[in-house]
């Protein structure tokens, strides 16, 4: 039997439409029963790393141990139901409790109740100013801090943090202000530590370095801090000076709005953004690090709904400010997580523990926290990457770029002592307005190129030629130069007046623009050009635009009269073939 041909104008059957993305537990879409099993492992994995850190955060934030546990329940729902990473763990974390309490401190004014109103109050702010954030779509915000600022803003406030749990982990008196002013008043109690206390804190410490060296997936953290509440009912080691967290509430929180006034909250929201650009950048930065080693996409906007939510989930539950967290992602998708089901596993083993575990944890040494907080941050302290950005300025982009060739070095360095001399907050302020700055100042000064021809006659960059010892040759009479950016208000002058310069050194009779590297040009540089034009008509010079694309065609068309557009060519070679013989 022959099969029957289709009929010439039958239409092909449609394929089926991609299902609609859920907008709640959307990470959960497509879920497969395999996954199942990996998920759980890792959710009780990140448990056991999870709480007795967020035991010690909460201490960072200032307040009492379980307010972490407080915070990391909702949070982990809430971000598994609104955020788009299937491997981000959300909760307290070290960089924003030192933040949270920076902020708090200004206002509470040692006031311990209110202390801890305003540190709920700052997550529900947070989480407040989150949300609108994601809904106008301002995902793109984290990026307005540069890498080499947030690099040396973390180095600067895990140092901070460092120094702060340096006296827990002796048994001396905690001393006020700035980083060195701190540092300088340990110095001057080391006679009086205690040292079983002190040796506690070094031997956890030891174990956790260890265990994060030789056995990553063994939960350090869990580990200390059985071995320190073992150690305290063994040798009643509280007997002898060593502090312990003491009474933890069990059960659940207080549900329900902090007892914040309305000008509390509305003085919390300008120290709020901060905290929130830097919760967003290390979460988006932890998300979309997982994301690519699996191979799915992060959504920037459902990142600012899903931490949004989880915060404000955290400030209705008595909790504290909360993101997603580097490590304890690490942590997950080592244990092989593969969804959110890994952080719902969790939200509900920590829920068990407020409900029945909490007295397992009141005889834990307040030293055996503190390793576990400098063990934690201790990695971030990256001078590594101080290294590499100052090694980065080779001599080769030395001499292209001058001193702006450690630019990122220097505001690096800024940042981090911003944060040890003038605190968190302070130090933020400042990493943010030296990014924007880092920012103005390298669109004011792009950078003019002269291009030669090389043996092959390509046109080549003469300085990058020269420091790489390649054979190139200018041509008579013709000056071509490159700007290295795109053209607009803030650097129109500069890039005239780089090329009048060397107009006035070589007294060429054609200049020609490449502007194979300028994406784009305003009506200010567009008006340059014109005036750019005259300015070398009066020198019997003339110029010409070579491969122009797009944007710049349409724009230099649109914003200058016919008589006043410089002749355009298809690529340098065109132009210089324009130039007539002497």
């Amino acid at each position: 039997m022959t099969a029957t041909a289709p009929h010439p104008s039958a239409a092909p059957s449609p394929s089926p439409a991609p299902p609609r993305a859920w907008w709640v537990f959307g990470s959960l879409q497509g879920y497969r029963r395999s996954w199942l099993r990996g998920d759980v492992i890792a959710g009780l994995t990140v448990w056991a790393v999870l709480v007795p850190e967020s035991l010690a955060y909460a201490g960072i934030a200032g307040v009492s141990p379980v307010v972490g546990l407080y915070a990391a329940v909702p949070s982990l729902i809430l971000y598994a139901a609104l955020g788009s990473s299937r491997h981000l763990i959300v909760g307290p974390m070290s960089a924003t409790a030192a933040l949270s309490a920076s902020v708090v401190g200004a206002f509470a004014k040692g006031d311990d109740a209110l202390f801890v109103t305003l540190t709920t109050a700052v997550a529900l702010v947070t989480g407040l100013l989150c949300v609108v954030a994601g809904i106008a779509r301002l995902g793109f915000l984290a990026s307005f801090i540069s890498e080499p600022v947030l690099k040396g803003f973390i180095i600067g406030l895990a140092l901070t943090i460092i120094i702060g749990q340096v006296p827990a982990a002796l048994g001396v008196d905690k001393g006020d202000g700035n980083f060195f002013e701190k540092l300088w008043h340990i110095l001057t109690e080391l006679g009086d530590i205690q040292w079983t206390t002190a040796a506690l804190a070094v031997g956890c410490l030891a174990v956790l370095l260890v265990l994060k060296r030789v056995a990553p997936k063994i939960p350090g953290s869990l580990v200390v801090a059985v071995i320190g509440v073992l150690a305290v009912k063994v040798f009643h080691l509280d007997d002898h000076g060593v502090d312990i967290v003491g009474h933890i509430d069990s059960g659940l929180p207080a549900l329900g709005l902090p007892g914040a006034t309305w000008t509390q909250y509305t003085d919390l929201v300008g120290p709020c953004v901060g905290v929130m650009l830097i919760g967003f950048a290390e979460a988006l930065g932890a998300a979309k690090t997982y994301a690519a080693r699996e191979g799915y996409d992060i959504d920037p906007n459902r990142e600012l709904l899903g931490m949004g939510a989880a915060n404000i989930g955290s400030g209705l539950a008595s909790g504290m400010v909360v993101n997603g967290s580097l490590s304890k992602t690490a942590v997950n998708g080592g244990a092989g997580a593969k969804s959110q089901v890994s952080g719902l596993t969790a939200a509900v083993l920590t829920l068990l523990t407020l409900l029945f575990l909490t007295s397992l944890f009141e005889s834990l040494p307040e030293a055996t926290l503190a390793a576990v907080v400098i063990a934690a941050v201790i990695e971030l302290v990256d001078v590594a990457a101080l290294r590499r950005l100052w090694r980065l300025a080779t001599p080769t982009v030395r001499t292209l770029y001058g001193s702006a060739a450690r630019d990122d070095f220097y505001a690096a360095l800024a940042a981090a002592l911003g944060v040890l001399l003038f605190d968190t907050l302070p130090g933020l302020v400042i990493g943010i307005v030296l990014s924007l700055l880092l920012l103005l100042v390298r669109a004011s000064h792009a950078r003019v190129a002269v291009l030669v021809r090389d043996d092959a006659g390509a046109w080549v960059d003469a300085d990058r030629a020269s420091q790489l010892g390649r054979p190139s040759h200018p041509v008579d009479g013709v000056l071509v130069v490159r700007p290295e950016s795109g053209l607009f208000f803030a650097n129109a002058d500069r890039v005239r007046s780089a090329v009048r310069a060397l107009v006035a050194q070589q007294h060429p009779r054609l200049v020609v623009v490449d502007a194979a590297t300028v994406p784009f040009v305003d009506v200010d540089a567009a008006e340059m050009l014109a005036t750019l034009q005259k300015d070398l008509a009066r020198q019997d010079a003339r110029l010409a635009v070579a491969r122009d694309v797009g944007q710049v065609r349409e724009e230099l068309r649109a914003a200058l009269d016919r008589d006043e557009q410089p002749p355009v060519f298809r690529d340098v070679d065109d132009a210089v073939a324009s130039l007539p013989a002497t």
